[in-house]
């Protein structure tokens, strides 16, 4: 009789041991099922937004053409869009300033950190100082991509799993300040703005160490 005792309360113990792995195990597999379904929704919004980016470059690119012709200003190959079969990243060359944007940055479910507020499911499209083929060479490895990435960046726009949510910008140098923008022109406005960051600004002489000397 000990020995059947025994079996029984292994049997009791191995049942709650099951139950209350399958609660858990629910509880994440639901946790990780929303987060999938929401990007597979960002994923489809950010594509989306990322092809009205490549529209509003080239519409965006004519109308410089036309403004520095207007100036007398040689033009040759200096204002020019190009993008891969992919449409994954599209590149704008104005004079001497070049500018890419990409989505290569969403390798997967990445939330985006908001302070005081709850953070939010988002891709990603970012604005990045140079041309993103010449950057990225001969670099495979995903965190070292992304660490490139960051060092050229020059913003970038979250886009949010729910299609009529507003879209967020951050740009790099005011990193603590959320810029938000609706779904609808987010993908002008940030064209637009990152363009005026960019030409808007100048580039100084590079300088080595002042040396005094003796005369």
């Amino acid at each position: 009789m000990v020995n059947g005792y025994e079996s029984f309360d292994n049997t009791e113990m191995n049942f709650r041991k099951d139950a209350l792995i399958q609660e858990r195990v629910g509880l994440v597999s639901s946790h990780m099922y929303k987060q999938y379904l929401d990007f597979q929704n960002a994923t489809i919004n950010t594509v989306n937004i990322f092809n009205e980016i490549i529209d509003d470059l080239k519409v965006t690119s004519e109308s410089l053409k036309k403004s520095f012709a207007s100036r007398g200003v040689p033009l040759q190959n200096n204002v020019k869009v190009d993008y891969d079969t992919q449409k994954s990243v599209v590149t704008i060359n104005i004079l001497w300033h070049t500018i890419s944007f990409t989505t290569r940055c969403n390798f997967e479910p990445q939330l985006l950190y908001r302070e005081n507020q709850q953070p939010i499911l988002c891709g990603r499209i970012m604005a990045i100082k140079g041309n993103y083929n010449d950057i990225m060479r001969g670099i495979d490895d995903k965190d070292k991509s992304m660490e490139i990435l960051l060092d050229n960046e020059i913003a970038s726009l979250y886009v949010p799993a729910e299609k009529m949510q507003n879209c967020i910008f951050k740009i790099r140098n005011l990193s603590n300040r959320d810029f938000y923008l609706n779904s609808q022109d987010s993908a002008k406005e940030f064209v637009l703005k990152i363009i005026e960051i960019v030409c808007g600004s100048g580039t100084y002489h590079e300088e080595g160490s002042r040396k005094s000397f003796n005369i």
